[in-house]
């Protein structure tokens, strides 16, 4: 029988045995983990490990062959409407257009959610200028740096006030000054605002001051702990040679 997630409706996300095979390829392999409120995961692993396909089925372009993911108690599988509608989500491959301003690719998202225009207007007022770009609102995205072409991304998925945050290699291909921000960002937004964050990477670096660490390789999970805990692994002293250990 196909195992369902059931979690408590407090909790941002539960994942319970969860399963997705490509033909012969099992992609994901049995992934169970928790992201509680204000809590920062990192899902840290290297390409190929599964990170996007786990992604995909949290944000429901994916069906799980078995096992659940629920977000404050909804099954995603089985009631998606309230699922997705806690999630905010950054995906690896940019999804806004390019040749539409700041404000209008904002504007249309918080139409998609069903959000009043006056109180889309204030949203969206709120986070360019939290992110530094209430002076580009009316610039065609495509006329901004890469960092400042995340940071419309990251609003935008904040626009729904979501309680649960996914970010899959958000800072793939930006200079890290930016890629630095991003993470300093969203960190603050764990602490403020309790969102629950999970943050997939293969840089060793951006899961350094997470408070949990999930290391993910070959579609199986390897370790779950603290940094401290991973650092401490087998007297390596550093996240970079027990990161390779676990992967390799």
């Amino acid at each position: 029988m196909e195992q369902r997630a059931v979690s408590p409706r407090s909790q941002p996300l539960f994942i319970q045995g969860l399963n997705k095979s490509f033909g012969n390829r099992k992609a994901l392999d049995n992934i169970s983990l928790s992201v509680f409120e204000g809590e920062f995961v990192a899902l840290l692993g290297p390409n190929g490990a599964g990170k996007t396909t786990l992604f995909q089925i949290l944000s429901g372009l994916f069906t799980a062959d078995a096992g659940g993911a629920a977000v404050f108690g909804a099954e995603i599988s089985t009631a998606p409407l309230p699922a997705l509608a806690q999630i905010g989500i950054v995906f690896q491959q940019p999804a806004i257009d390019l040749d539409l301003s700041v404000r209008s690719n904002l504007q249309f998202q918080a139409d998609l959610h069903g959000i009043a225009r006056a109180d889309a207007r204030h949203r969206i007022a709120h986070w360019l200028g939290r992110f530094g770009l209430a002076d580009r609102a009316g610039d065609p995205v495509r006329a901004l740096s890469g960092g400042n072409r995340r940071r419309v991304e990251l609003a935008r998925a904040l626009l729904s006030n979501p309680r649960l945050l996914l970010m899959d290699e958000a800072t793939v291909g930006i200079d890290p000054a930016s890629r630095i921000r991003i993470l300093s960002d969203v960190h603050a937004l764990c602490h403020e605002q309790g969102l629950g964050v999970l943050w997939a990477t293969h840089l060793v670096d951006e899961a350094e001051a997470a408070d949990r660490i999930v290391v993910l390789s070959k579609g199986q999970i390897r370790f779950d702990g603290t940094p401290v805990e991973l650092k401490g692994r087998r007297g390596h002293g550093n996240m970079t040679d027990a990161f390779l250990e676990l992967t390799q």
